[in-house]
């Protein structure tokens, strides 16, 4: 059986965080380079776990840099309450993979299609798997290694020169002693 909000061939938009004083507030850390269009007032968010939604943004505000949005649950009902918007901390808030807009720039990427990704090296040889992205400083690619651990790839195209995306695989040519890391 299926429903309605099952997040599946979804991605992560945004999670709430602690609740922001007393009316209801929820601090949301963002995931998205378009959060204006994403939280928009009147827009629907299905979440994971899928039960705690889906949630309609009834306002949104920005404080001190982070995301404030005052939420309605599947029925309507206004999260007005600290210990309501509390109940719904660490919920992912997720949108199909389809409502993405297509990237306008050739060599960009969302990280759904880097994430499973084949890691070989230039001489072809299979070095792991893109297991996550991480956006800190720079992207970095997270490679979970064939012999296993992890080694972090900065996403550059110095590094990584080929994205072969309907592949399956991207090339990895470290400079020395980045694998030793």
């Amino acid at each position: 059986m299926s429903t309605e909000n099952e997040p599946t061939d979804t991605v992560v938009v945004g999670r709430i965080g602690r609740p922001h004083g007393v009316r209801g507030l929820a601090t949301v850390e963002v995931r998205t380079d378009d959060p204006e269009g994403r939280f928009a007032p009147g827009a629907v968010l299905l979440t994971d776990p899928p039960e705690r939604g889906p949630l309609t943004v009834v306002d949104r505000r920005w404080h001190s840099g982070t995301l404030l949005l005052q939420l309605a649950g599947p029925t309507g009902e206004v999260y007005d309450v600290r210990e309501a918007v509390d109940e719904l901390r660490n919920t992912l808030l997720v949108v199909p993979i389809a409502d993405l807009p297509e990237l306008e720039e050739p060599d960009s990427f969302y990280d759904h299609q880097l994430v499973g990704l084949t890691v070989r090296l230039p001489d072809d040889s299979v070095l792991g798997e893109v297991t996550a992205v991480r956006h800190e400083a720079q992207d970095l690619l997270v490679v979970g290694r064939s012999e296993g651990g992890e080694a972090l790839i900065p996403f550059v195209s110095a590094i990584v020169p080929t994205v072969d995306v309907a592949g399956g695989f991207l090339v990895v040519d470290p400079p020395e002693g980045l694998l030793d890391l």
